[in-house]
């Protein structure tokens, strides 16, 4: 049954992971001396216990034997896990190459894309403000593009993984918390398998802070989806639409104005646009939101 109230748990909680996927550029910055692949790898590695205690402590593990032993279901499970871990390195590299606008650019994107992707592959209908916010949005990736010379593929690969692994996640029929451990329990075997490839070279091993840092980072990356995951089910789905703009916000911030990234004449032409589709995108959804309650 969708949630039709806020709850002040649901909102505590999708703030707090908002604002923690807001401050996580701060803390992947510490590591740009380590590869994308390899911070990847222990983002998946060390989220495994977190989400299986976690699943452990609520009684929930069932649906992940059934997930495992079911071939559709694990199929599913390998094509999220596949998305995500491509989202998680691309913005690795965009964070930790000095691209963290462009991945601020990828979330912002992300909910014109999923509205796009309803009408392209679920058949549904577009009315004239998302169909001009989509159009707004697409206007300010050509804006970016002229100006660099190419497509901005970071920005274009975040919302494209994000969006299609939504997508495909709502065919999981299990929790978001089961969901989240399968996924990172199919992603463990290849990131072992790297880490071992890598050898002496690991950087797991070069150094204590760099241990401490990789081990962090399976908290940084289990606590907040899990803690949102939660939140999710006690809000409005406009509540969250609103709420999301927080992390993108955040790190558009952090990346201006801690690591000092340009921010040229496209960017201050092609940001103001996205903004621009975004409003427009909430305003739709109100209404629609608002015309479903009026018929209930």
């Amino acid at each position: 049954m969708a949630q039709n109230e806020d709850t002040p748990q649901g909102l505590a909680f999708a703030v707090t992971a908002y604002v923690l996927w807001g401050f996580l550029p701060l803390y992947m910055k510490l590591l740009s001396h380590i590869s994308p692949a390899e911070i990847v790898a222990h983002r998946v590695i060390w989220s495994v216990p977190i989400a299986g205690i976690l699943l452990v402590i609520l009684g929930r593990t069932d649906s992940i034997k059934q997930a495992l032993t079911t071939p559709k279901m694990l199929l599913m499970g390998c094509i999220t896990a596949m998305l995500i871990s491509l989202n998680w390195g691309i913005y690795v590299w965009a964070v930790t190459s000095g691209h963290a606008l462009d991945a601020a650019l990828g979330y912002y994107i992300n909910p014109l894309f999923s509205i796009f992707l309803g009408a392209v592959l679920l058949g549904e209908r577009l009315n004239k403000l998302q169909l001009f916010a989509i159009a707004l949005a697409a206007a300010a990736v050509v804006v970016l593009t002229v100006d660099n010379g190419s497509l901005p593929w970071a920005a274009i690969g975040m919302f494209l993984t994000w969006g299609l692994y939504a997508f495909f996640k709502k065919s999981l029929p299990i929790g978001p918390n089961q969901g989240f451990l399968l996924e990172v329990l199919i992603l463990t075997p290849p990131a072992l398998a790297y880490l071992v490839w890598l050898g002496p070279s690991n950087a797991f091993i070069s150094s204590t802070d760099n241990t401490l840092m990789l081990l962090g980072c399976g908290i940084v990356t289990a606590i907040p989806l899990l803690i949102y995951a939660n939140g999710a089910k006690l809000l409005r789905m406009s509540t969250i639409a609103v709420l999301q703009y927080i992390a993108p916000t955040m790190i558009f911030l952090i990346g201006v104005f801690v690591f000092d990234e340009p921010f040229g004449q496209a960017r201050m032409i092609a940001f103001p646009m996205i903004w621009a589709a975004l409003v427009l995108y909430s305003i739709a959804l109100f209404r629609e939101l608002r015309s479903k309650r009026a018929v209930i």
